[in-house]
């Protein structure tokens, strides 16, 4: 009879699945569960999704289910011992049951470089350090991770692997049209309007583009009221904001926007450009951190971010995009960022812990 081994799998807290932490980590885990048989009866693996109760049954009942707590920032006890415990982000907190055989963590950017001071960096960097110290493996979801967990965290003594996360294909979903939205042609951005997205710079394209239509869309937070006050300051009737949008109405708006613009200052990975991709659409992005690797040379890159600069390179870009062939390439390069392809990456390295 095979021996059973435990593999626990932490969400975190999370609390919904709409930014690109909870796509990440309900598309990953969808793709694990979906193999739970098969790695129970081939390797007597036993999975475990430890995530608040809310959520629990979210990737089936072939799998089992922890409840988190916050009183597991301290200490973490349980009677099952887990053979593999893998941490899905850098931002959560709670610790691997006590006794756990091998922890792994998956490392999705080191923003904080770019966002705080010096001492909180120092203070980040540290904490990064002492989280890894515990794993025998972390996973960086771009080169561009890896290369800078590699120098920013240094010495670190364990291997570092790199996989890329899967795009979701939005192109078959049932469209929802957004309000106020008709056939007047628009640029689109879609993220939570953080800092490190630079949506600064978009309103400055849009004042120095009065005639061309900007959609900005995301949650509704800090970010976006932040954003909101400022497009009423500038007076910029040219850009229209809506907030929270559905699946179907976010895979309506890349159906419909002329292109994607993402100028992010600092990005582990870039999930909305590749969603964008997949309609075969034109999309343009900072040359800064991992953009480049994600994009290649199917997007277009902004080198500087002062608004006339940032319309010439869109406006070259979409005229380029009307050669031959040009859209079924994107299309075809998004299809290469596969969620069935980032789940078998990472049972490999459950493999290869566990051999």
């Amino acid at each position: 009879m095979t021996q059973i081994r435990h593999i626990g799998i932490s969400l975190g807290q999370v609390k919904h699945w709409r930014d690109g932490l909870g796509e990440f980590s309900r598309q990953l885990c969808l793709g694990i569960a979906k193999q739970a048989p098969r790695l129970r009866d081939e390797y007597g693996w036993r999975l475990h999704f430890h995530l608040p109760e809310q959520w629990h049954g979210e990737f089936g009942d072939k799998v089992d289910y922890l409840t988190t707590h916050t009183t597991q920032r301290l200490l973490h006890l349980r009677t099952t011992r887990f053979a593999l415990w893998h941490t899905l982000h850098q931002f959560i907190r709670l610790r691997a049951p006590i006794l756990t055989e091998r922890r792994i963590e998956t490392v999705h950017d080191l923003n904080f470089l770019y966002a705080k001071g010096p001492l909180r960096i120092t203070r980040y960097r540290a904490r990064q350090r002492l989280r890894l110290s515990n794993c025998v493996a972390a996973v960086a979801i771009t080169q561009y991770v890896a290369d800078e967990m590699a120098r920013e965290l240094a010495p670190l003594s364990l291997p570092i692997e790199v996989i890329h996360n899967g795009v979701s294909d939005l192109t078959a979903l049932p469209q929802e049209p957004v309000e106020g939205l008709g056939s007047e042609p628009f640029l689109l951005h879609l993220s939570g309007m953080a800092p490190n997205k630079n949506v600064d710079a978009l309103l400055a394209m849009a004042q120095a583009w009065p005639t061309q239509h900007f959609v900005l869309a995301g949650a509704d937070g800090k970010g976006s009221a932040r954003t909101a006050e400022k497009v009423g300051a500038m007076g910029l009737s040219n850009v229209t904001m809506r907030l929270n949008v559905t699946e179907g109405q976010k895979a309506w708006l890349y159906a419909h926007c002329g292109g994607f613009l993402f100028p992010s200052l600092a990005e582990g990975f870039g999930l909305p450009p590749v969603e964008a991709m997949h309609f075969g659409k034109p999309v343009f992005l900072s040359r800064l951190t991992s953009l480049p690797e994600i994009g290649g040379d199917m997007a277009c890159y902004f080198d500087q971010f002062d608004g006339p600069a940032m319309r010439a390179v869109v406006q070259n870009g979409l005229a380029d995009h009307a050669r031959p062939g040009r859209a079924e390439a994107i299309a075809r390069h998004a299809r290469g960022f596969s969620w069935v392809h980032c789940a078998d990456n990472y049972l490999a390295i459950y493999r290869r812990l566990l051999a």
